[in-house]
């Protein structure tokens, strides 16, 4: 079922942090959170689309850049 609720406990495996993380997230960075009684419940599509704000989308390196670092690697690795 893809648009059920995730708990806190989902939501923590899924994301890879601890408990402490997911409450600071909630109350300080606007992780968008669902308080069901005493439970938080989170939207996994509401997530993602916060956590992407985040994402750190850095370009790849430029071809020659790359290619450089590419050749040492192979130059330094091929070495005896």
């Amino acid at each position: 079922m893809e648009d059920r609720l995730l708990s806190i406990e989902d939501l923590i495996l899924y994301l890879g942090v601890n408990r402490e993380t997911v409450y600071k997230w909630v109350n300080e960075k606007g992780l968008p959170a669902l308080k069901i009684g005493w439970l938080w419940k989170f939207r996994k599509a509401d997530v993602e689309k916060w956590v992407d704000q985040f994402a750190h989308k850095r370009p790849f390196a430029d071809k020659k850049k790359l290619q450089r670092a590419a050749e040492y690697l192979i130059n330094h690795l091929t070495k005896e």
